[in-house]
């Protein structure tokens, strides 16, 4: 089973299913190493192929409804941090999921939308069990190779850390207790992780 689109043909016809496939894989960029985000490692490895992104992003909604930004995070968590599809792939992407009456606006707070899979987007995954699976298995794989570095939620956690130490510097000079009061978090922190 593939994905459909039940949009018309300009002329008002439905396109064939094929080309209904092809119309709508154009333009968003699903070719693997081609795909906008950013890679974690030296050398770019293809991530996804053409559409894989769009049954991960099925099956993570099927788990839970979610923001784009929330798909982007569990994605990069999923990949060992190894890569990170950027915005201008997975809003697009979950539009196109919308239009084709796979996923659904389940709450919307101003701009930010919550998106929930549909009966229909569980019959597709479900039609594709085998291939959603093998795509999962090879995000492990990527996880796994990275291993070996800092893990995703560390990585923003000192990230964090430095925006914090620079947004506060900017508002002008620390007095002895602030520094002394900072010192003292950085030390503990250092502490706890050496002692795990």
């Amino acid at each position: 089973m593939h994905f459909r689109n039940h949009r018309r043909h300009e002329h008002g016809e439905s396109h064939p299913e094929g080309e209904r496939h092809e119309r709508h894989m154009r333009g968003f960029g699903l070719h693997g190493r081609h795909m906008h985000g950013r890679h974690r490692t030296g050398r770019p490895e293809r991530v996804f192929d053409q559409g894989d992104l769009r049954y991960v992003i099925l099956k993570l909604l099927s788990e839970k409804p979610s923001h784009g930004y929330e798909l982007i995070k569990e994605i990069e968590d999923r990949l060992g941090g190894a890569y990170s599809p950027s915005p201008g792939v997975v809003y697009p992407t979950l539009t196109l999921l919308e239009e084709m009456g796979y996923a659904q606006v389940a709450q919307s707070d101003g701009p930010k939308k919550a998106y929930a899979i549909t009966p229909e987007g569980l019959a597709v995954l479900e039609a594709n069990k085998a291939s959603v699976e093998a795509i999962l298995q090879r995000m492990s794989a990527i996880a796994e190779r990275r291993g070996g570095g800092l893990a995703p939620q560390i990585v923003r956690a000192l990230e964090n850390l430095n925006v914090a130490l620079r947004l506060r510097m900017e508002r002008g000079k620390l007095t002895d207790q602030q520094i002394a009061d900072v010192a003292a978090a950085l030390d503990a922190a250092a502490a706890t992780v050496e002692r795990d």
